[in-house]
């Protein structure tokens, strides 16, 4: 409280003014930081997700939380995987399966996957068409997750039917 006081001693403007002049820098302080945060999400989310380029690769962006997505279109509609080197399936959400066509109550999950949250129960299908860019795959199989997932899960099956792969400065290219 004295280095306040001392603060409003020495200052010739009145008390009022240099409240408000506080005020004000607070507020653009807590406006840069906001800005920042704000920034970061969006320019994960408003850059392109993936490109192809001219010799048919595609280049997936790292995002912020460390992971890659890729949009493909399953039997004619866009799903949103995250590339994970660490399963082995093409594994899709139930929403994510509902939405290509399939019916949930139809199918029997009689795989078992161990996951790092658990063994979970996983339906075994088969995708008419997974198409990204210039790759096309046909009557590709696939599981359906019994359990909820955020995303789809695009793993080595999908990756290992590719010519190439690889990660470098932040960005996996797919070679088809």
């Amino acid at each position: 409280t004295a280095v306040v006081g001392s603060f409003f001693l020495m200052n010739k403007a009145p008390v009022a003014r240099t409240l408000q002049q506080f005020a004000i820098w607070a507020l653009i302080f807590i406006g840069a930081i906001g800005a920042y945060g704000v920034w970061t999400d969006m320019r994960y989310d408003l850059l392109p997700r993936q490109s192809v380029l001219e010799n048919g690769s595609i280049e997936v962006p790292r995002k912020a939380d460390g992971h890659f997505y890729l949009t493909l279109d399953v039997n004619g509609e866009p799903v949103d995987f995250v590339v994970d080197t660490g399963a082995s399936e093409i594994v899709l959400s139930p929403a994510d399966a509902r939405r290509v066509g399939f019916d949930l109550q139809k199918l029997t999950y009689s795989q078992r996957y161990q996951t790092a949250n658990g063994i979970v129960a996983g339906a075994p299908v088969r995708l008419n068409q997974l198409v990204v860019g210039p790759i096309v795959m046909t009557d590709i199989r696939a599981s359906v997750n019994s359990a909820q997932m955020r995303t789809s899960l695009l793993g080595m099956h999908f990756l290992n039917q590719l010519s190439g792969y690889q990660v470098r400065d932040e960005v996996l290219t797919l070679y088809p």
